[in-house]
């Protein structure tokens, strides 16, 4: 199974920004579409964002769109997620997630909602927006 490791969370003001980043090991990494995902207490695990294996599509949830960008670099078996415009409503704890697609459905994005479709997880970091 793949290895995913985030880094990057921390405290931020309202309006400010963050880059997470999420590094992964152990298998093919270009096989695989890479997915963000956030927890905050009482609420249930939803989507952020998704990015193809390729790197050529990607989507957002609404809550999150135009403010947020997600990005791949398959040299360095990374992803980002580059938080601008931050709201108290975005604290939560962030987890990536891996969804293999293989060549078959090259450059092809799961759906965020379905969760089971994401077979490895990192630990999360954690994102605290506050004054």
């Amino acid at each position: 199974q793949l290895k995913l490791v985030e880094s990057g969370g921390g405290l931020v003001q309202p309006g400010g920004s963050l880059r997470l980043s999420c590094a992964a090991s152990g298998f093919t990494f270009g096989y695989y579409a890479i997915g963000w995902f956030r927890q905050a207490p009482g609420k249930e695990r939803e989507g952020v964002s998704c990015i193809s294996n390729s790197g050529g599509n990607s989507h957002y949830a609404d809550s999150v769109k135009g403010r947020f960008t997600i990005s791949r670099d398959n040299a360095k078996n990374t992803v980002y997620l580059q938080m601008n415009s931050l709201k108290p409503e975005d604290t939560a704890v962030y987890y990536c997630a891996a969804s293999f697609v293989g060549l078959a459905y090259d450059n092809s994005l799961p759906p965020l909602g379905v969760l089971d479709n994401f077979g490895d997880w990192g630990q999360g970091t954690q994102v605290t927006v506050s004054s």
